[in-house]
C-alpha cells in the first residue's frame, strides 16, 4: 500500500491511486446508468471528470502531506492544510464541470456544477482523512522501528561500558597494588581497600541507571584517582576546575572515568613525566583535557571507548561530543545535562 523508495522518501502505490479513481469514477455513473433517459456518452464524460479530479485530490494531498517541514508532520492533522485542499480542489472540480458543460450543452449548468462540486468535497475529504491515517500509521511504524533500534545500541553501549568497568587488566593491577602495600606495611592499605571497594559498588548501583548527578560522577573519580595514585603516586595529577553549581546536571555513569582511564591508556604516565589531565566547564560543556605525552609503542586502539560515550550522549540527548585532538593536548567535549530542560 505504502513504502520508501530508493531516496528513502514515502510514497503511496500508484495502483492503489488509480484503481480507487476509476472506483470513484464508476460510482459517479452510477445514477446516470439507472436513470431512464440513460445517455452512454453522458455517463462517460460524467465518470471521467470524477476519475480526473480523484487523481488530481491523490496527487495534490501526497505532494503537501508527504513534502512539509519536519515541524509540521510532527503536529500531525492540519485543519489549514485541509482547507487548502478543499478550495483548490473545488477551483479545479469547476473547470471539470464547465468542460463537462462545454461537451454536453443540454445539462443545467447550475445544478450540475452544485451535485459536482459536492461530490468532489466528499472525495477531498475521503481521500485526505485515508492519506492521513496512512501517513500517520506509517510515522508509528517508524517511531517503533526507531526505538527499538536505539534501544539495541543503547544496550550495546551499556553493555561496552560494563566490559571497560569490569576491565581485568585494571584488577590485576589493583591487586598487585595491594599486595605490594600490604608487604610494605603501608599505612593506606586499609583506605586502599575501601576505596577499591567503593569504586565496584558504584559500578554495581549505578549500571541501573541511564544517568546520574554529576556529584555522583565526582564520587566514582574520588574513588578511582586514588586507586590510581596508589599505583602511580605523583605520576598523575587531575585539576578539577569544575564549579559546585554544576552538581545538580546530569551525566551517564562512568563516563569521565572512561575519559581519564583512556588518557592512562594512551599517555606515557610516570615520576619523570606526570600525566595531568584537567576537568573544567567551557560554553555549557564539561572538558576533559590532557596534555599529550604519547606511548612510543601506541596500543591498538578500537575507539570502542569514544564510540559508547558519543553513543550515550546520541540515545540520550540526541547530541553528540566533541573530540579535539591538538599536538599538545587532547580534549573532550560533554554537553552539560539539565534535569528540567532537557527532560
Amino acid at each position: 500500500m505504502y513504502s520508501l523508495n530508493k531516496k528513502n522518501t514515502y510514497r503511496v502505490s500508484p495502483g492503489i491511486i488509480w484503481l480507487s479513481s476509476l472506483f470513484m469514477g464508476v460510482l459517479a455513473s452510477v445514477p446516470k446508468i439507472t436513470d431512464r433517459h440513460f445517455s452512454v456518452s453522458e455517463a462517460l464524460i460524467n465518470s471521467g471528470i470524477t476519475v480526473l479530479f480523484a487523481l488530481f485530490v491523490w496527487y495534490y494531498n501526497i505532494y503537501t502531506i508527504f513534502n512539509d517541514s519536519v515541524n509540521d508532520k510532527k503536529r500531525g492533522f492540519s485543519i489549514f492544510r485541509l482547507l487548502c485542499s478543499l478550495l483548490f480542489g473545488l477551483a479545479v472540480m469547476f473547470m471539470l464541470a464547465y468542460a463537462q458543460q462545454l461537451l454536453l450543452t443540454n445539462l443545467d449548468f447550475g445544478p450540475n456544477v452544485l451535485m459536482v462540486e459536492f461530490r468532489g468535497i466528499l472525495i477531498n475529504l475521503a481521500f485526505y482523512m485515508f492519506l492521513h491515517l496512512l501517513y500517520q500509521s506509517y510515522r508509528n511504524e517508524q517511531v517503533s522501528l526507531e526505538l527499538e533500534r536505539t534501544q539495541a545500541d543503547n544496550l550495546g553501549a551499556q553493555y561496552e561500558m560494563l566490559k571497560q568497568q569490569v576491565n581485568p587488566h585494571f584488577l590485576f593491577n589493583n591487586m598487585n597494588t595491594l599486595k605490594a602495600m600490604v608487604e610494605t606495611n603501608d599505612k593506606h592499605t586499609v583506605e586502599f581497600i575501601l576505596k577499591l571497594s567503593d569504586f565496584y559498588r558504584f559500578t554495581l548501583e549505578s549500571r541501573k541507571h541511564d544517568l546520574i548527578h554529576l556529584s555522583e560522577e565526582m564520587e566514582i573519580l574520588t574513588a578511582y584517582i586514588f586507586l590510581l595514585k596508589a599505583r602511580f603516586e605523583d605520576g598523575i595529577i587531575l585539576i578539577n576546575n569544575i564549579s559546585t553549581k554544576y552538581d545538580r546536571s546530569l551525566i551517564p555513569p562512568f563516563t569521565i572515568q572512561l575519559l581519564i582511564e583512556n588518557c592512562i591508556k594512551h599517555n606515557v604516565v610516570s615520576l619523570d613525566y606526570p600525566l595531568e589531565i584537567k576537568l573544567y566547564i567551557e560554553n555549557d560543556k564539561i572538558v576533559i583535557e590532557n596534555r599529550l605525552q604519547l606511548k612510543k609503542s601506541r596500543e591498538f586502539s578500537t575507539k570502542v571507548g569514544l564510540k559508547n560515550i558519543n553513543q550515550r550522549y546520541l540515545h540520550l540527548l540526541n547530541r553528540e561530543i566533541d573530540i579535539e585532538a591538538g599536538e599538545k593536548a587532547f580534549k573532550v567535549k560533554l554537553p552539560v545535562i539539565y534535569e528540567h530542560s532537557h527532560n
